[in-house]
């Protein structure tokens, strides 16, 4: 039974003990409102902090070799135990709030209670009403009560429970990331990029501006320039990563940010500056993580010269990685990264940095991988600082402040970009007053 079911019990055995009941009623809600009114603000203020500290905690976590390394414990830990600070404030002050209307309802429910005993007394010695009534209507009020007291006292789940549930209306009502798209026809590898500026959101500035450019099936581009100069971003907008503020990046004509995520991928391999590996076999990770045959994980490992890396490894194509590759070198992680990006013989692979971690042997292999996916026609854009990489391909583009400075084919681009600074002609000695003899 519920809370309107038991005031009207209380009501049938006498119209005074229901009016008393009532009032008690009225009371613990208007309790329950105050409350509300006094904790719901610290409370907002205080699950936004816990959220952010917990975040910090993660990333400390996340990066626990440099906090160790380079002696950054202390400092990271003081910037945690601040955000924790900043939680523990609001929390202490709502709960200072919260304790005693908790307390205060407890002792108006059982004033209530006593009330409905005190009242019912008198009736029966008035003859007004039976001793078994009075006790059945004290019994019933405590038990029409419990449920507000619980109520109060478990006001902060509650009022947690709430600010979630908006969250997560809110951030189902955001429109999606991308399109839906559809799957397309295979392409040929055509590359198209359209005058294309990018800035992040929350800044005026642009991180890339009017950048256009053109590959045909086969081609192969190397993107050079100082740091900053948005040559990541730049291959990010080729991978339909981030969509432009202006312009489109085009696949065979079509948009690579509308296209269908699953279909697109199929045709697209790439290699990300900072290698990420799941967890699970060399194998899983060279298919992404799904069923393949074997001889196509073979092939695209011999592809990027990790083949005879990887036998050398504990068991082959079936060790476990760990979480993130730990279990791997820097070099192992980025061969690996290399023959997951040419599994399944994409018609557009995109390599940030790729030789970072390479020796020259690993080097030599992906400069013969360069040469075989030319073979294939198959288009690579690939970032590099290093001019062994930018030999083995056919057109350099030189970007600086977020916009191309040249771009062209390489010999032409790269006698301009390496042409020595003219020797400035000696100051001639002009005589005049005031100069030494």
């Amino acid at each position: 039974m519920n809370f309107p079911g038991y005031l009207l019990v209380i009501l049938a055995l006498h119209p005074v003990l229901g009016a008393v009941a009532a009032a008690g009623a009225a009371l613990l809600l208007g309790l329950t409102v105050w409350n509300e009114i006094a904790t719901a603000r610290l409370l907002r203020e205080a699950n936004s902090a816990a959220m952010a500290s917990q975040r910090r905690a993660d990333s400390i976590l996340r990066n626990a070799e440099v906090v160790d390394s380079m002696g950054m414990l202390p400092a990271v830990m003081a910037r945690w135990r601040r955000s924790v600070a900043e939680m523990t404030g609001p929390m202490n002050r709502a709960m200072d709030r919260s304790v005693p209307l908790v307390a205060g309802t407890k002792f108006f429910r059982l004033a209530v209670q006593v009330a409905i005993l005190g009242v019912g007394a008198y009736f029966v010695l008035e003859q007004q009403l039976t001793a078994g009534a009075s006790i059945a209507a004290s019994i019933i009020m405590g038990r029409a009560l419990a449920p507000v007291e619980q109520l109060i006292g478990g006001w902060k789940q509650l009022v947690q429970a709430r600010q979630s549930w908006r969250r997560l209306q809110v951030f189902l009502m955001l429109p999606r990331l991308r399109p839906e798209g559809k799957p397309l026809p295979e392409p040929t590898g055509r590359l198209a990029v359209e005058r294309v500026t990018f800035g992040f959101p929350g800044t005026n500035v642009a991180v890339i501006k009017g950048v256009t450019f053109a590959l045909e099936p086969g081609e192969s581009l190397a993107i050079i320039g100082p740091s900053a100069a948005g040559k990541t971003t730049l291959i990010r907008l080729l991978t339909g990563t981030l969509q432009p503020n202006s312009g489109a990046v085009r696949l065979d004509g079509a948009d690579v940010y509308t296209w269908q995520r699953e279909d697109f991928g199929r045709h697209v391999g790439y290699l990300p500056q900072d290698v990420e590996l799941f967890d699970g076999t060399v194998r899983e990770n060279i298919s992404r993580m799904a069923e393949a045959p074997a001889e196509a994980v073979y092939e695209a490992a011999r592809l990027a010269g990790a083949h005879e890396t990887i036998l050398r490894l504990p068991k082959g194509y079936e060790t476990e990685i760990g979480d993130g590759g730990q279990h791997l070198s820097g070099g192992q992680c980025q061969q690996i990264g290399l023959a997951r990006a040419m599994f399944g013989n994409p018609r557009l692979i995109v390599l940030d940095e790729p030789n970072s971690n390479l020796d020259g042997e690993a080097e030599t292999a992906l400069l013969r991988a360069l040469d075989e996916l030319k073979r294939r026609d198959t288009t690579v854009v690939l970032v590099s600082h290093r001019p062994v990489l930018v030999q083995g391909v056919e057109k350099v583009l030189v970007m600086r402040d977020g916009a191309v400075e040249m771009f062209g084919s390489r010999a032409e681009v790269m006698k301009r970009f390496l042409k020595p600074a003219p020797i400035p002609a000696p100051a001639q000695h002009i005589e005049g007053r005031g100069a030494q003899p």
